[in-house]
């Protein structure tokens, strides 16, 4: 069979399920099933480039989808007035001043090998600068926090429109990619995850945990819309708008994102990836560009991330999770096809349809088993038979990664292999 024709099978039988799903569960539910797939989809071709196109290892999406998420509502939600006409605003920016001033010492520091300093002296140095600053920061913000929080609950934001929330979102993603790559790129695959799988929780403890900020454990809703809102024109008009939107930032990616692929760019990627000490001898830098690719998958990890917490309306940092937002994502990229645009975004939206559908029709299937039990046989369902049908997603999933390891190991669409004449 042909790639062409296998793609074009596999996207016509994802369109009857969900045409399926639509019949029995109405035009609400798959409409909302659609956009956070789309959502999803975005996410997935962000971590595609990185595992498909550079090989590199990034187990810590849940911190970029986490500080996007932060970074839009801190953007597009509504200007907090109790905020602004406080003192907060300038405890802050003598706070932020400080900081700045530190780092900036720290910096000069750290680089003073230059002027003859010995190398023993500058690190001393550097790490008193290092934590002098800390603890100054650290003693005019803790009485900024506790004042933001009693007199305006937290900061609130900015009140610009979404969208550019959403760049804010995905830049402020990319610049922490690229803090991060600059300490883990130089690490074997596996030490690699294991770093950036720290500082994904440590991004959401931080957001937990900075009330004054995120407003904690007591979360922010309702997260404006880039498109009128349920309240204006009814669920499906409002969520097929949003569909729309997130429809075509995957157009807009997917075409640059296949440019990228076939230019000469793209190429010296694919060679890092498949021979790394060919591509060193043949004067790449791999560093610098893996820090390229680190930066730009994140950049859209972030843009998706912001959109698919927007469209949940609440932001809770304690609803971020590996399973939802690191693992989840993960299989829909091995599913699709690692190296394939067109398979990643497959992939998204068929495990996204799988994910979601799995719970009423696991709920479904034990209702009957239930009843036909009883009925034939006169058994007696446990008292916890609707949990475990709630929880059968997560067997579902595993089963469904396990077949397509087992019978089809690159992928339902795989990587498309480039001939040169």
């Amino acid at each position: 069979m042909s790639p062409s024709l296998r793609e074009a099978g596999l996207f016509a039988g994802l369109a009857l399920l969900v045409a399926g799903i639509f019949a029995w569960l109405g035009a609400a539910y798959g409409v909302r099933m659609l956009a956070e797939a789309a959502c999803y989809a975005i996410i997935a071709l962000g971590l595609t480039i990185q595992w498909g196109y550079a090989g590199l290892f990034n187990v810590g999406l849940m911190g970029f989808v986490a500080i996007a998420a932060f970074t839009t509502v801190l953007v597009s939600f509504p200007v907090n007035d109790a905020f602004w006409q406080g003192d907060g605003p300038v405890m802050l920016g003598q706070a932020a001043l400080t900081l700045a001033i530190g780092v900036a010492v720290t910096i000069l520091l750290s680089r003073s090998t230059r002027i003859g300093m010995p190398k023993g002296l500058r690190t001393a140095l550097t790490l008193i600068a290092a934590a002098i600053t800390y603890l100054a920061v650290q003693g005019q913000l803790d009485p900024a926090a506790t004042l933001i929080e009693r007199e305006a609950g937290f900061v609130g934001g900015l009140g610009l429109p979404v969208w550019m929330g959403w760049v804010a979102g995905g830049v402020v993603a990319g610049l922490l990619g690229w803090a991060m790559g600059r300490i883990t790129l130089g690490l074997r695959a596996d030490y690699m995850a294991i770093a950036t799988l720290g500082i994904a929780e440590i991004v959401k403890a931080f957001l937990k945990n900075a009330d004054w900020l995120t407003r904690g454990t007591l979360t922010v809703s309702p997260l404006p819309w880039p498109v009128p809102t349920p309240q204006e024109l009814g669920f499906v008009a409002s969520r097929s708008a949003y569909l729309a939107v997130t429809a075509v930032m995957i157009v807009v990616l997917y075409v640059l994102l296949e440019r990228a692929w076939h230019s000469p760019w793209g190429r010296m990627m694919r060679a890092i990836r498949d021979n790394e000490v060919s591509a060193a001898a043949m004067g790449k830098d791999i560093n610098r560009r893996r820090l390229e690719m680190f930066v730009v998958g994140n950049f859209i990890i972030g843009l998706g991330g912001a959109a698919l917490i927007t469209f949940t309306t609440i932001f809770d940092p304690s609803s971020f999770a590996p399973l939802n937002h690191t693992f989840l994502i993960w299989v829909m990229v091995i599913l699709g096809g690692a190296g394939n645009n067109l398979g990643a975004i497959f992939g998204a939206l068929l495990v996204y349809v799988i994910w979601i559908m799995s719970e009423p029709v696991a709920l479904f299937l034990f209702t009957s088993a239930e009843a036909w039990g009883e009925k034939l046989f006169g058994w007696q369902a446990p008292d916890d038979l609707y949990t475990r049908a709630l929880q059968m997603r997560v067997f579902v999933i595993g089963l469904t990664i396990t077949l397509v390891l087992r019978f089809a190991p690159k992928g339902l669409l795989p990587e498309k292999v480039m001939r040169y004449d």
